[in-house]
């Protein structure tokens, strides 16, 4: 059944929003050719981070550098080759890259309509910890743990555990059926993709449907809860801020 003119199941909140594809609009975004970027999560939106999905066309290409901040970026789909620093490394569906500040970047799409995530914001610097270094990894090379013990839901830690990194991101996979086990509370702020599935997201006071390719974001302290419907896994991919005391 087609929707009805004006309606949408997107909605901006002051403690959170939910964003359906059907309203995701393009913007011009400086370094990108032959590439359409959507802005989904941003700093106008009262976020601390940025959220940007870009589709790469024939022959796309973008580039960089980070300066003050620093860059998550995750294959949806298709390939392309990413050279940073003095790197290069292909990267296919799963594959993620992280660069801390001060690194050029440049991506280039070797199949069309290839679909990057990125997760961006400025770097917190922590006295006495040495910044991370920049890397680049496979989503299935990391072994999915069951969360708090159920091994219906499981989570995949993309970044590794350790001071240097103010920015976690992770990929939660659940049965259908499967749930987090309470309704979260916490100073951390999110960004999320759904990337399978479909379910039931609490944000605050609300109870939303959602499913593959809807981009919600969570303000700190926002509760929220989560159930995976219908009759195959759901997951999503979510950026959290971490391991900085709270100003």
């Amino acid at each position: 059944m087609n929707n009805p003119f004006g309606f949408t199941r997107t909605l901006i909140k002051d403690r959170y929003a939910l964003l359906a594809p059907g309203g995701f609009v393009p913007s011009a975004l400086p370094g990108w050719s032959n590439a359409t970027c959507i802005v989904l999560v941003s700093p106008a939106m009262g976020a601390n981070f940025s959220q940007t999905l870009v589709t790469m066309h024939d022959e796309a290409q973008g580039q960089g550098n980070t300066g003050a901040n620093e860059l998550f970026a995750y294959v949806l789909e298709g390939q392309c080759v990413v050279a940073f620093g003095q790197k290069r490394t292909d990267l296919s569906v799963g594959g993620f890259l992280y660069l801390p500040p001060q690194r050029d970047f440049f991506f280039r799409a070797t199949t069309e309509n290839t679909r990057l995530l990125i997760f961006e914001k400025r770097y917190s610097a922590l006295a006495g910890i040495t910044p991370p270094p920049q890397l680049a990894g496979l989503a299935a090379d990391i072994e999915g743990v069951p969360f708090m013990g159920d091994d219906a839901a499981r989570l995949q830690v993309l970044l590794p555990d350790h001071p240097g990194f103010d920015m976690a991101v992770n990929i939660f996979t659940y049965q259908p059926g499967a749930t987090l086990p309470f309704v979260e509370s916490h100073i951390m702020e999110h960004g999320l993709m759904m990337l399978s599935g479909q379910g039931i997201y609490r944000l605050d006071n609300d109870w939303h449907p959602v499913q593959a390719g809807d981009v919600i974001w969570m303000a700190p302290y926002c509760p929220q809860w989560f159930v995976a419907t219908g009759k195959t896994p759901a997951s999503y991919i979510y950026y959290k801020d971490v391991n900085r005391a709270a100003l």
